[in-house]
């Protein structure tokens, strides 16, 4: 999937399909065209590497202006409207100073206890490590994210680009949020988010 994040990008696929056309020009060319190995390994190679330029070089996707590939920042006011679990209703938040970008973050866990935020598919314990430093020790947090806050969030994150919005983390955490842990682990088993 080649969302906004990864739009130019190698089509994998493409190269793919080229790599299973070339060795389909390869056997034609032995069995039928009666050519010998090399000859028919070299053709078989320039195939394959013409398909896969064709099939797999996002063509025209520098074009586009970047401003259009990532949107800008939303400050909090402007923000998707929040989604609180009861449980965090009246527990005491601690914000960081207020920031005009990205997305509220916290200085600490909730009640001194964070979220197991490796229930959602796509954090590990060092991506979960990551998104705690920066400030994130909550499902609700992730589940109130708008695009422009994942857009924030997948801008500051070392060597983990686009794995926010390919692992769905925020349809993920909503889940979470609105029908309990649970109700997601069953959802989870059959990707259904």
């Amino acid at each position: 999937m080649r969302t906004a994040e990864n739009v130019n990008a190698p089509w994998l696929g493409g190269w793919l399909i080229g790599a299973a056309a070339g060795l389909v020009a390869f056997g034609a060319l032995v069995a039928v065209g009666k050519f010998d190995l090399f000859p028919a390994a070299a053709i078989g190679s320039v195939v394959a590497l013409v398909v896969g330029l064709i099939l797999g070089m996002p063509w025209g996707a520098g074009a586009r202006p970047a401003a259009a590939a990532m949107p800008a920042p939303v400050r909090a006011a402007e923000a998707a409207p929040v989604v609180t679990p009861a449980a965090f209703v009246s527990a005491p938040a601690a914000p960081v100073a207020a920031s005009a970008d990205g997305p509220e973050r916290l200085s600490a866990p909730r009640g001194g206890k964070a979220d197991d935020l490796k229930e959602i598919e796509g954090i590990g314990p060092a991506m979960e490590k990551l998104v705690n430093e920066m400030g994130f020790y909550h499902f609700a947090q992730i589940a109130n994210w708008s695009d422009a806050d994942v857009a924030w969030v997948d801008a500051n994150m070392k060597n983990f680009k686009g794995r926010i919005t390919r692992d769905r983390w925020v349809a993920q955490a909503k889940i979470i949020v609105a029908e309990g842990l649970e109700a997601f682990r069953e959802r989870a088993k059959t990707n259904n988010y």
